[in-house]
C-alpha cells in the first residue's frame, strides 16, 4: 500500500521509516523542507505542499496526519479535504482531543471521505518496537487499513498469551485495537494517558521517599543511605511493578543518580487534563489520575526528586526535554 504522511516529527517521521521497512510506499510532506529531504533520501517521494502530496498518490489515497493536536492539525485536515477526492481517506494519528474526531468525521463524510483517529502510543521508540494503536472509524476501512496497521504495531512477541482469549479478535494480541467509530480510539488513547500519569506519579512518589530515606528529620537509628539506582534495577526482573516506565526510570537513575540535569518542571501534554473532564461528566471517582495532574501542575511552582523523575520518564518514551526556566512552557 501506499501512505502519505503529513508532519516528520519524531513519530511522523519514524512511522514512514517503519511502513517502508515493510515494502510500503510513501509520499511526504512537511513545513521543514530538510524532514522531507532526510525521509526522500531513505526512499519515500517528497512533496513541497499538501496539494502536491495529494497529486503524488494515486487514487483511493490514503493519507496520516501526525501534528500537534488543536489548530494546526484541524487546519491540515481541512485544507486535506479541499484537494482530495470521494473514496479516500484521512487519519489523524496525533494526540487529538476525540470530540475534535467526531465532528472531522462529519465532516468529512459529507465530502465522501472516509475518516479515522488512530491513538498512537510508541513515542522516540515506535520504530524499533512497533506502536500500540487504538483506531477509531468504519470497520470496512479499518479493515481495508490493516496492512499499514500490521505491519506498525509491535507484534505479539515474547508476551505470554493471556488465558481465556481464544476466538477473539487477535489484533491486541499483536498490540493495536479497532476500539470504536470515529472519536473511540483518541478517548480510549486518552484514557491510557491518563493512567500513565498515575503510573508515573506513583514510581515518583516512591523513589522521592526511598532517595530520603536518610532525612535528618528522621532518629538516626531510622536512616538508611540507599541506592537508589540498584533498586531500581533489581525491580525490573521479576517484581510486580516492572514495567517499560521502570526501565526508562532505572536509565535515568543509571546515568544520572541525582538526577542533577532535569529541573523537576514537568508539563502535561493534555490528554490527562481531558480524562479528568471525561471521569466529570461520567461521574467516574479517578482520585488517583486527578492527584497525579495536580502534581504536574505544583511541579512548576515547587520541585522535588519525585518531578525529576518524572522528567526523566518523560524523556525516555518520548524525547520531551523539560524548560529549565519555570516561567517557559515546551
Amino acid at each position: 500500500m501506499q501512505l502519505g504522511m503529513v508532519g516528520l516529527g519524531r513519530m511522523g517521521g519514524n512511522i514512514v521509516r517503519r511502513v517502508m521497512r515493510y515494502h510500503h510506499t510513501s509520499v511526504v510532506f512537511d513545513r521543514n523542507p530538510d524532514a522531507v529531504n532526510t525521509l526522500v533520501a531513505e526512499g519515500a517521494t517528497g512533496a513541497s505542499s499538501i496539494a502536491d502530496l495529494v497529486a503524488k498518490m494515486p487514487k483511493p489515497r490514503t493519507v496520516w496526519v501526525m501534528l500537534p493536536a488543536g489548530e494546526i492539525t484541524d487546519a491540515t485536515i481541512i485544507d486535506l479535504s479541499n484537494v482530495m477526492d470521494s473514496g479516500d481517506i484521512i487519519i489523524d494519528g496525533g494526540n487529538s482531543f476525540w470530540k475534535d474526531d467526531i465532528r472531522h468525521g462529519a465532516m468529512l463524510k459529507a465530502k465522501g471521505i472516509s475518516f479515522v483517529d488512530v491513538g498512537t502510543s510508541g513515542g522516540v521508540w515506535g520504530l524499533e518496537r512497533g506502536y500500540a494503536m487504538m483506531i477509531g472509524g468504519d470497520k470496512a476501512i479499518i479493515d481495508y487499513l490493516d496492512p499499514i496497521f500490521s505491519c506498525m504495531a509491535p507484534g505479539a512477541g515474547s508476551v505470554p498469551k493471556t488465558p481465556h482469549r481464544e476466538g477473539r479478535d487477535a489484533r491486541p494480541e499483536n498490540g493495536y485495537i479497532h476500539a470504536g467509530p470515529c472519536g473511540a480510539g483518541h478517548f480510549v488513547k486518552m484514557i491510557h494517558n491518563g493512567i500513565e500519569y498515575g503510573l508515573m506519579q506513583a514510581f515518583a512518589e516512591g523513589f522521592d521517599i526511598l532517595k530520603n530515606a536518610n532525612s535528618p528529620e528522621l532518629p538516626e537509628a531510622h536512616r538508611f543511605e540507599l541506592n537508589v539506582p540498584d533498586i531500581a534495577e533489581s525491580w525490573r526482573r521479576g517484581s510486580v511493578v516492572s514495567s517499560w516506565l521502570l526501565d526508562l526510570a532505572a536509565a535515568g537513575l543509571a546515568e544520572d543518580n541525582n538526577l542533577d540535569s532535569y529541573s523537576g518542571f514537568v508539563q502535561d501534554s493534555g490528554e490527562g487534563r481531558w480524562t479528568i473532564e471525561a471521569a466529570i461528566a461520567e461521574a467516574v471517582p479517578a482520585d488517583v489520575l486527578s492527584a497525579a495532574l495536580y502534581a504536574r501542575f505544583r511541579s512548576r511552582q515547587t520541585h522535588t526528586f519525585a518531578e525529576k523523575i518524572l522528567s526523566a520518564m518523560r524523556k525516555g518514551f518520548g524525547g520531551h526535554v523539560e524548560p529549565k526556566n519555570p516561567a517557559t512552557k515546551n
